[in-house]
């Protein structure tokens, strides 16, 4: 009997069987290791889930609310908002796998600190040294996000980074999938369990360092720090209206709240409607995350613009509900979640492979980090102005939202095709 070679394997995950001989054992060796590190990073995402792990746990440890409602802004603009500074190290550095992997390393540890915390800290103290912990992690985060798409573009080729990025989203979903199933049916609503939880993405973020550093990466010529600054925004109009389009695309990561408050109370406890938030995004990304990883293959730009179509008739549909007196019934923001989520991991998948090969060779780390720190700052002040908001009502705002994935369609219909 014979065995398929890692060749045969990753042209099987690429969908490039009639193409074997055209890739290389080391690219094939690399697309493995970049999907199961990739995996097990997003199943450690998964289970240290700032709205709805980290929040239980320090509502369970006595915490000030404040602190529950500082997680998710220190995680995202954490992990945005530093990347330009980040850039310009990545880009001194001759291998810049090293930058990921300590990036990994680093929310493993992080992780750890916060296991600990759970273990011997309570209230304000076990607040306070949690939302530290996640500081750090998002920071490590950073330092993987600038520091990825320049070595998937060096060790992947361009017609192939999508299925690899697609596949991993899909792996883990699994994964995902069960820890939101136990969420749900009660089994993992105790300290201990969700302590295990945050133990295990320790775990994982660590073992995916270890197997990322085995990567066979070929060394690069250091760039001067200033290509990592907003000067390639400036000089480039593709990448600015490509950051226009993203920015709009925020409109599907901000929505889904606004569908569990349109459901009303009926839904269950607030961890219920929270796991049931995994269970819809883990569904998605399992269903869609490698489909439109392809898709994104033979046209990243296509994949920007049906996703943010299907995102605002989500979003529309949602309202739609409202006015139809459906909106608290069982199945109606379930359904329109997860078709809600579905348009986010394609605005996820679509973005990083554009973005990717978009970028020149010697630039990739910088056309990140200018990207996501523009990012970074618009989450920042739309957590800020949520508040505001609200005074509208949900049905109001999740029309904005609307409009602006629309939008996004729209102006993605300008950016040149990169594949």
């Amino acid at each position: 009997m014979t065995h398929p070679t890692s060749q045969q394997t990753f042209a099987a995950i690429t969908g490039s069987e009639g193409a074997v001989q055209d890739i290389d054992q080391a690219e094939a060796r690399n697309g493995l290791r970049h999907v199961m590190s990739l995996s097990m990073t997003k199943v450690a995402d998964g289970l240290i889930d700032p709205k709805l792990v980290l929040a239980w746990l320090l509502t369970a440890l006595g915490a000030p609310a404040v602190y529950a409602g500082a997680l998710v802004p220190i995680r995202e603009a954490g992990a945005l908002l530093p990347q330009m500074p980040l850039a310009a190290w990545v880009q001194g550095m001759a291998r810049r796998k090293w930058a990921w992997v300590i990036g990994s390393a680093g929310q493993g540890i992080a992780a750890g600190l916060i296991v600990l915390a759970a273990l011997f800290l309570e209230g304000t103290a076990a607040g306070i040294a949690i939302c530290a912990a996640l500081a750090a992690l998002a920071l490590c985060r950073a330092a993987c996000s600038v520091s990825y798409k320049d070595i998937l573009g060096k060790t992947v080729a361009k017609t192939r980074r999508g299925a690899v990025t697609g596949l991993a989203g899909s792996v883990a979903s699994v994964a995902v999938l069960v820890f939101a199933g136990l969420l749900l049916s009660g089994l993992a609503q105790n300290r201990a369990a969700i302590i295990l939880a945050i133990a295990l993405a320790a775990g994982l973020w660590l073992a995916a360092a270890l197997l990322f550093s085995s990567l066979e990466e070929a060394p690069s010529e250091a760039t001067a720090a200033r290509s990592a600054g907003f000067a390639v925004l400036r000089d480039n109009a593709d990448l600015r209206r490509f950051v226009l389009v993203r920015g709009l695309l925020v409109s599907t990561a901000l929505a889904p709240p606004y569908l569990v408050i349109l459901a009303g109370q009926s839904q269950g406890s607030g961890l219920g409607r929270l796991g049931a938030l995994v269970l819809a995004s883990a569904l998605a990304s399992l269903i869609s995350s490698y489909v439109w990883g392809r898709l994104a293959d033979r046209s990243s730009r296509k994949v920007l613009m049906l996703a943010g179509v299907s995102g605002a008739a989500s979003m529309m549909a949602a309202v739609g509900l409202w006015f139809a007196g459906l909106a608290t019934a069982f199945w109606a923001m379930p359904v329109v979640l997860f078709v809600l989520m579905i348009a986010y991991h394609g605005v996820r998948q679509g973005r990083s492979t554009y973005l990717v090969d978009l970028a020149p060779a010697d630039q990739r780390a910088a056309f990140a980090a200018v990207s996501n720190t523009v990012i970074g700052g618009l989450l920042l002040l739309a957590g800020v102005i949520g508040g505001g908001a609200a005074m509208i009502g949900p049905q109001a705002t999740l029309v904005v939202f609307a409009a602006m994935a629309v939008a996004a369609a729209a102006v993605a219909k300008g950016l040149p095709e990169v594949e």
